[in-house]
């Protein structure tokens, strides 16, 4: 995927399965109430406000696809980081 994207989790719908933790723990990681966040960078804080988005970097772009089709909650939004258009998740088309 040559687009740029970012990512978001709806901890709303999270089920707690850990399947996105599996396709990409660079992005994905859980939080101490047992829910998945996405991360601000592989190795940095995890983004725990509602809502929270980061920038998918180019060679995990494909993992955060997947992460986002095989989500037992249907809860990971992957949006063009250009126009917001969901390209992965729920709302995509």
């Amino acid at each position: 995927m040559s687009e740029e994207v970012r990512v978001w989790i709806d901890q709303s719908l999270c089920t707690g399965d850990g399947l996105c933790t599996q396709y990409a723990p660079e992005v994905f990681e859980f939080g101490d109430d047992g829910l998945a966040y996405v991360k601000d960078t592989p190795d940095g804080e995890l983004l725990m406000s509602e809502g929270s988005q980061t920038d998918v970097a180019e060679g995990l772009r494909l993992d955060v696809i997947d992460a986002a089709g095989v989500c037992p909650g249907n809860c990971i939004h992957v949006v063009r980081r250009d126009d917001g258009v969901e390209v992965a998740g729920p709302d995509a088309d």
